[in-house]
């Protein structure tokens, strides 16, 4: 069914809303729809995109709004992309799995067998899997290093390497916000001989037609809007609460706190709209992609997906939604599930349901599978908001789909 212009009256809201919806949506997913209406007229979407596929086809394809976020006029298209920040994890650990699966990368192994500069600072028994579930010990920097450093993989992996561990790797979890760009990309390059972020398009999103780049192409950047971050809107006018706990606000507020260094390892924050910062390799936060990108990915993993093949062998499918750390994270000073990089469903990051893994997106953005339900899903917006894990408009978004399952 394909949609359209759709008026939004005055009554409960301040004002009339026109959302120039896009796209298509097949019958009984039309609540997905009025979600994503719902974004732009309650919860302050300025552009965004959403695809779920259902058994390996599309169900819902829409996108709205402009593309960009920060005063710019131009339609949100198609083919718009836009940088996705920690969904990008979620996709970069189909690396290592994939690794894994082919014979070429043991998770039990210690990481010191494939970079032996890694063995220093306590990080001696740090296994592939620690690295992968944000259990390595390493999620902060001692000194951050500016984004031009950050975006030297050689300058960033001795960092990383030299750094001691914040506890023996292993014995908890910690969200390695930053950090996990360069322990993955390291690993990779020590393994395979090619960036993370080449093998990725040779491998995986070049073979399934996707759009998305960790490390984005010249000739691609003109599809690429810009983001910007927007405060919610009042609650009076149908926003919702995203107010987090004050044991949370406190650790994200204290300079010495783990929860800002881990969050400052890059320092100065990047200016995420920067062509340098687009065509660098980041694995833990600057992948740009398309919902429809982040959909049919994560449909890949468990299952064929109209016109291209199976990512995951059913053993590495289940292993994608193993729990390997779970409870109190010493960096988001909440309760988190992780499995061999992605992030499971929970209280922190609800997703479809207990079988689900994927990886949100600070600010918005959104991927995720659930193979029980034959779900994948993605979610794309340039209007940054302070959530973290759980954004009301991929929340609301995912409850919709939900809801006609």
């Amino acid at each position: 069914m394909l949609v359209g212009t759709t008026r939004v009256p005055s009554g409960t809201r301040e004002r009339d809303v026109d959302v120039d919806v896009q796209g298509s949506v097949a019958a009984g997913f039309e609540p997905v729809r009025d979600a994503f209406v719902r974004n732009f007229t309650e919860r302050g979407d300025r552009g965004a995109a959403v695809t779920v596929y259902r058994d390996g086809r599309p169900v819902v394809d829409l996108w709205a709004g402009t593309r960009d976020a920060d005063g710019g006029t131009e339609p949100w298209t198609a083919g718009t992309a836009q940088i996705v920040r920690s969904a990008t994890k979620g996709v970069a650990a189909s690396v290592p799995l994939l690794l894994h699966q082919r014979g070429l990368l043991d998770l039990d192994a210690p990481v010191g067998d494939h970079w032996p500069e890694f063995k220093a600072g306590g990080k001696e028994r740090a296994l592939v899997r620690h690295l992968l579930s944000h259990r390595a010990g390493v999620p902060a920097l001692d000194t951050g290093l500016t984004p031009e450093q950050a975006a030297d993989a050689e300058q960033a992996a001795r960092a990383v390497a030299a750094q001691s561990a914040a506890w023996e790797p292993g014995e908890a979890h910690g969200y390695h916000a930053q950090t996990f760009s360069w322990l993955l990309g390291e690993l990779v390059l020590r393994v395979t001989g090619r960036t993370l972020g080449r093998w990725l398009a040779e491998e995986v999103t070049g073979p399934l037609g996707l759009d998305f780049w960790i490390g984005l192409p010249d000739e691609e950047a003109h599809r690429v809007g810009r983001v910007a971050a927007v405060a919610p809107p009042p609650v009076a006018t149908g926003g919702l609460k995203t107010r987090p706990k004050r044991d949370v606000s406190a650790a994200y507020d204290d300079p010495d706190s783990l929860t800002r260094r881990a969050f400052a390892a890059i320092d100065p924050l990047p200016d995420e709209n920067a062509p340098a910062y687009r065509a660098a390799e980041l694995p833990a936060s600057n992948g740009i992609a398309t919902a429809r990108a982040l959909a049919r990915f994560y449909a890949a993993t468990f299952g064929e997906v109209e016109g291209g093949t199976r990512l995951f062998t059913p053993e590495t499918t289940a292993l994608a939604g193993t729990e390997e750390a779970a409870g109190p994270d010493r960096v988001l000073v909440v309760n988190t599930r992780f499995g061999p990089g992605f992030m499971l469903h929970g209280p922190a990051s609800p997703l479809l349901s207990p079988a689900s893994y994927g990886h949100p997106g600070r600010g918005g953005s959104l991927g995720f599978a659930d193979p029980d339900a034959g779900i994948g899903f993605g979610y794309v917006t340039n209007a940054l908001a302070k959530s973290v894990t759980a954004d009301p408009r991929a929340q609301a978004l995912v409850r919709a789909v939900k809801s006609v399952l």
